[in-house]
């Protein structure tokens, strides 16, 4: 009976002293690295890099490696940092190994989807948007300025 009582103690504590946007970044953030085996921008970067610089045959090999490598390396720090949003620090962590922001190909940066949600077009009364956005690396786009 008294572990929930001083588990709400702590909860209302830690939410009445952190503040939100700190925690709100860091949540945010670790959610993006936590669900980078999804995403797989380390993996296409990795490979990209290892065909730029090696050859096609250092890209299948050793650029496989290393994208698996930074995919779980990313994905364990995203797991820390939603755990542990509550918690300072707020500030990303081992930037030193990961860049805060999500890792894309040189050859390929998305940008804000063109949908209904993001840009209305009031006077023509339609928007643009992907073709497929469901097939990942879909670069085919309708209206895109």
């Amino acid at each position: 009976m008294k572990i929930p009582f001083y588990l709400a103690i702590v909860g209302a504590a830690a939410f009445f002293l952190t503040g939100c946007a700190g925690p709100e970044q860091k949540l945010g953030r670790g959610m993006s690295n936590m669900f980078e085996p999804v995403r797989g921008g380390e993996m296409r970067r990795s490979m990209e890099q290892g065909a730029v610089f090696g050859g096609p045959d250092m890209a299948f090999t050793t650029g496989v490696i290393h994208g698996v490598d930074r995919t779980v390396g990313r994905t364990a720090l995203g797991v820390f940092e939603v755990v542990t949003f509550p918690i300072p620090p707020y500030h990303p962590i081992a930037t030193k190994h990961f860049s805060a922001s999500p890792a894309y190909p040189d050859n390929y940066a998305p940008g804000k989807p063109e949908d209904s949600i993001f840009e209305t077009d009031n006077n023509l009364d339609f928007s643009g948007g992907d073709v497929a956005p469901w097939f990942p690396g879909s670069k085919f786009r309708v209206f895109d300025n």
